[in-house]
This record gives C-alpha cells, sequence and structure tokens, in this order.
C-alpha cells in the first residue's frame, strides 16, 4: 500500500479576518489572508489573498494570488493568478499575469497582463527578497 503523506497545514500561517471585524490601515504579511469583514487601507501578501463572500475591501491589494468572492473598491496587483468568483464585485484596475474569469462577477475598471519583472517594479521592496 502506498500511503500519499501530505503536508499538514500550520493554520497560524494563515491570517483570517472575521465578518463582522472592521480593520482599517496597512496589512503586510508573509502568509495567506483570508478576509470576511471590512478593510480600509493597503494589503500586501506574499502568498494568497482570499476575499470572502460577505467582504468589503477599499484599498490596494498586492499579493502572489487573489480569489476574490466579495466587493473591493481598489486596485489589484497580482504577481500569478487572479480569479474573479461568481457574485464578486470589482471596482478599481488589475495588473496580473493570469485572470480567471467566472460568469456572474462583475468587474468595472481597466485590466493589464503584465510580466514577473513588471509585478516586482509595482510591488516594491517588500516582494524583492522572493
Amino acid at each position: 500500500m502506498n500511503a500519499k503523506t501530505e503536508t499538514p497545514v500550520n493554520v497560524n500561517s494563515v491570517s483570517r479576518i472575521s465578518a463582522g471585524t472592521i480593520i482599517k490601515g496597512e496589512i503586510v504579511s508573509p502568509f495567506d489572508i483570508r478576509i470576511d469583514g471590512s478593510f480600509e487601507g493597503r494589503l500586501s501578501s506574499k502568498g494568497r489573498v482570499v476575499i470572502g463572500e460577505s467582504s468589503d475591501i477599499k484599498g490596494d491589494i498586492i499579493a502572489i494570488n487573489v480569489d476574490l468572492f466579495g466587493k473591493v473598491n481598489g486596485n489589484i496587483f497580482v504577481k500569478d493568478t487572479l480569479s474573479l468568483k461568481e457574485g464578486c464585485v470589482l471596482e478599481g484596475n488589475i495588473q496580473t499575469r493570469k485572470l480567471y474569469v467566472e460568469l456572474g462577477s462583475e468587474f468595472n475598471g481597466n485590466c493589464k497582463m503584465i510580466s514577473e519583472e513588471e509585478f516586482a517594479q509595482v510591488a516594491g521592496e517588500e516582494f524583492s527578497a522572493e
């Protein structure tokens, strides 16, 4: 019998902002982030950012990957893949390498497909050490 070994996910490596929580300011994280509450400011993650169905974000997001289920009013900069999920609303501009758009998602803004080098210029110093 061949047993498949999976690396366990460390729950402390995922930051979560729960529904009903309101945060204003700047978030910088080397790990994944999930937001189900409200956030106003600048969000930067060296991992995946998941914007949940009940979320309301006002500000820019910079990340390696983004899954958008909720509402964002701001610009999104993604090194790899941005996924606009059914029911999401994005009012802002996108710069990404790959874009996945589901039917029923709403996007009002401009989209530019960028290279990793262009992402590094936009993302700034916190991503230069990758």
